[in-house]
């Protein structure tokens, strides 16, 4: 899905504004770091749009998804960061994030057997 547009009464479009808002709290109740302030700052940005236009350009959810990468910390922590980027994810914002140049968690393909346990 391309940028965040369209009517934006749908329900997916909601879920995604209401996590908006809950992650600005919660970040105003956090440490203001210099990475904490900027996600708050793009996120005040994207909320402006939404309710200026009614839809989000995909350069405004690129800027956001890399503030939200750079405070990842923050937001990995905080139950309304994880619930914002599960809504942005459903609403296919995710097609609009820069590549971390990270891997993902999980079983590494190298060859540790120690890892797993033995097959029963």
């Amino acid at each position: 899905m391309s940028p965040v547009s369209g009517a934006f009464l749908d329900e997916e479009a909601r879920v995604l504004v209401l996590a908006l808002r809950e992650l600005r709290a919660d970040l105003a109740r956090v440490r203001p770091t210099a990475d904490v302030v900027a996600l708050a700052t793009e996120l005040e940005l994207v909320q402006a749009e939404i309710a200026g236009t009614g839809s989000v350009t995909s350069r405004r959810l690129a800027r956001l998804w890399e503030a939200i990468a750079e405070a990842h910390t923050v937001v990995g922590v905080l139950a309304s960061g994880a619930a914002f980027v599960e809504a942005m994810e459903r609403l296919g914002a995710l097609s609009q994030r820069p590549p971390t140049g990270h891997t993902p968690p999980g079983p590494s393909t190298s060859s540790d057997d120690d890892e797993w346990p033995e097959p029963e």
